[in-house]
């Protein structure tokens, strides 16, 4: 099992999501020390990106923060790096392939090992190409992790059999944010997944409320939550730490409820 199935293993998973650098480099570290402190059982990091095309305003506006701050990736490297000495809980890079193949294939993976980064959601790249990074990802033992859409079904099975780590479906169509309610069929959708797999199955896009979470779990093998949080690094700076892990725990509490 990948150090990412693990998280999933004390039953349902909650997986917190921060953009790396929002507001600054140092108040990421700590929000990574209060998610893993709340119960978090997985950490997404996004590394900032001019054109993060899967994000809605809340994600692309903290990119701009990030960006702005002066966040690169080789700083956010390092932030992770020195996390990890206190951080046990996997940790997944969310990126675009853009950024990645500027960086270097190979020295971004290299540096993803020596940092401690188990996996990489890629959202821009299609699983038909996802052989563009999927073979350096095996090399270096980082699971590339698949997403499957509402509008998949036919290609929910073919994406579901050769996914590592967990399988991220997402919630709804569209870019990422807060919804009111979330209408798509999960429950078919992970039906399709579990018939082909036994990855764990996690649900992101559009929860934030306790109510949802325990929802989506109940559904699946986890909630991701990324935007909620994000509002409350917006809406709290340096201050946003204690903020976020505390909400981090009424979250994690709700996926329980799950279970």
């Amino acid at each position: 099992m990948s150090k990412i199935g693990k998280a999933f293993e004390n039953g349902k998973a909650f997986i917190a999501f921060v953009t790396g650098g929002d507001p600054d480099l140092e108040t990421t570290e700590q929000i990574l020390y209060a998610m893993e402190a709340a119960g978090a059982d997985l950490i997404e990091i996004g590394i900032p990106f001019s054109d993060p095309i899967a994000e809605g305003a809340v994600i692309q506006e903290a990119n701009e923060r990030a960006l702005a701050a002066g966040c690169t990736t080789d700083k956010l490297f390092d932030t992770v790096k020195k996390a990890r000495e206190k951080v046990t809980v996997p940790i997944v890079y969310l990126t675009y392939a853009n950024a990645v193949v500027k960086y270097g294939k190979e020295k971004f993976m290299k540096r993803c090992v020596e940092c401690g980064i188990d996996g990489l959601i890629v959202p821009d790249i299609p699983f038909e190409e996802k052989e563009e990074l999927s073979g350096v990802c095996d090399e270096y033992g980082v699971d590339l992790i698949s997403m499957i859409a509402p509008t998949s079904h036919e290609r929910i099975k073919t994406i579901a059999k050769e996914a590592k780590g967990f399988v991220y479906c997402v919630s709804s169509m569209g870019v990422t944010g807060v919804r009111k309610e979330i209408k798509t069929d999960i429950g078919a959708m992970v039906k399709l997944v579990k018939e082909v797999t036994d990855t764990p199955c996690a649900i992101g896009f559009g929860i934030a409320t306790p109510e949802q979470a325990e929802k989506m779990a109940s559904l699946s093998d986890g909630a991701i939550v990324g935007s909620a949080i994000v509002k409350l690094v917006a809406q709290y700076g340096k201050e946003a730490p204690g903020y976020v892990g505390e909400y981090v725990k009424s979250m994690k509490e709700a996926v329980r409820r799950a279970d």
